[in-house]
């Protein structure tokens, strides 16, 4: 007889889909879920779920996101001592170091790489280590919102230079060019974001970009909100796949079930804290208060016509500004992150965000790509069992009509789920 799980595991329900896609011929994604194997590794560690996407040729990419998957977990629950967002920043930052090491001693792996996108689900709260463009998101009361910035080079010109994204020449910038990934360097910066406070009914989704390449934001918060689980990881990847499936498409889906096993209180979003570093606290204690002073007294002696002593005093309160101004922009341009206390808040999540609008364009999307599915099938003579196919149709159509949008997009997800099982048994 098999033991009954723990409820730190029980309050949660995931699963994880990878697909190959229509066009690669292998898969280069990597997905990995690690419990936590007790109470004290829930209540210090909790559970990690890890979604790689590898970049190089031949085996390099598989091999990278292989290694990622691998290290970061290990490396994360071995070390009890540090806080957990600093635990998940170390875990990633020496992953990246094991991956380079392994390209730089195989030139058919050199330079290989992989996006790793980790979130840790704690009684605290949700953290995310992030690196590349691979995406996490939250799924809260119908809003969804992306916590991880894309290291990409449309996202990154976008914020450089403040670019609508709707413009023109936002357009024109390649969307697969990425700015930062592990293991092509000896160095990598990575994103800590939350925590996140957790609350019964949050969903999160880890995700590759074969996904969010294909499906836009707006449809997977609608999806996200009215499927269950097995259910709509099922249909994301039958609908990216039906869109091309230019690439790999991976993705895990993850509900909260219980609040019971976590803590107090569950507001809405984090608080902000702002970044501690030792070159903003030396310029608000030391360097501030001595340029202050300088400049009072040059101003005082300046009245009193000692012209030449409150000139030397000025150029020393400026010089003092310059100096410490210089040492935090140093500081802040090499610093991985900042350390932060063990309930404090970091990162700047969300990076967007959109609600569910349920205002029937998903209904009617999935009857169209049904409608073009069963016109496919007709062209390819496909050997089809139509009947649930149909019958699940006719039921959606029905309660479209009647404005029942949620009901309808469950019976056009069966439909579709059904009849991409059978094409996908089709011969090629």
């Amino acid at each position: 007889m098999s033991k009954a799980q723990p409820e730190f595991v029980t309050s949660f329900h995931w699963i994880a889909r990878s697909d190959v896609g229509m066009r690669r011929a292998n898969n280069q994604d990597s997905v990995k879920i690690v419990t936590a194997e007790d109470e004290a590794s829930w209540q210090t560690r909790g559970h990690l779920l890890i979604v790689a996407d590898g970049m190089g040729a031949h085996a390099a990419g598989e091999l990278a996101s292989k290694l990622a998957v691998e290290n970061i977990p290990h490396l994360y629950y071995h070390d009890r001592e540090l806080a957990p967002h600093d635990a998940l920043r170390s875990a990633i930052t020496q992953a990246n170091s094991e991956i380079y090491r392994r390209g730089m001693a195989n030139q058919e792996f050199q330079g290989m790489g992989t996006t790793a996108s980790v979130l840790a689900l704690l009684p605290q709260g949700a953290f995310v280590g992030h690196v590349g463009d691979s995406r996490v998101y939250r799924l809260r009361d119908g809003c969804l919102e992306q916590l991880t910035f894309d290291h990409s080079l449309q996202w990154e010109v976008r914020r450089n230079h403040r670019i609508d994204e709707d413009s023109d020449f936002a357009r024109m910038i390649p969307k697969n060019v990425i700015t930062r990934s592990l293991g092509p360097n000896s160095q990598v910066d990575v994103d800590i974001e939350g925590p996140f406070p957790l609350q019964k009914g949050d969903q999160f989704l880890i995700c590759s970009d074969g996904l969010t390449g294909q499906i836009p934001d707006e449809e997977l918060a609608e999806l996200m909100h009215e499927l269950d689980l097995e259910e709509g990881a099922q249909l994301l990847v039958d609908l990216a796949n039906l869109r091309g499936g230019p690439d790999n498409i991976t993705l895990i889906l993850v509900r909260v079930l219980d609040e019971r096993v976590l803590s107090e209180p569950h507001s809405s979003s984090p608080v902000r804290g702002a970044p501690k570093s030792a070159g903003s606290s030396w310029i608000a204690t030391v360097a501030a208060p001595i340029a202050g002073v300088c400049l009072l007294f040059a101003i005082l002696l300046q009245f009193a016509g000692q012209a030449v002593v409150a000139g030397v005093l000025a150029a020393a309160g400026i010089s003092v500004l310059i100096v410490a101004a210089i040492g935090w922009f140093r500081r802040r341009m090499t610093a991985p992150g900042y350390e932060a206390d063990a309930d404090e808040s970091v990162g700047q999540a969300p990076y967007a965000t959109c609600r569910c609008d349920r205002d029937g364009m998903m209904a009617k999307t999935l009857s169209n790509t049904l409608e073009e599915l069963r016109q496919a099938a007709r062209d390819e003579n496909w050997s089809v069992s139509w009947q649930d196919i149909d019958a699940w149709r006719d039921s959606a159509d029905k309660l479209a009509e009647a404005r029942r949008y949620p009901q309808a997009i469950r019976q056009y997800a069966k439909a579709i789920r059904q009849m991409m099982a059978q094409l996908r048994k089709q011969p090629r």
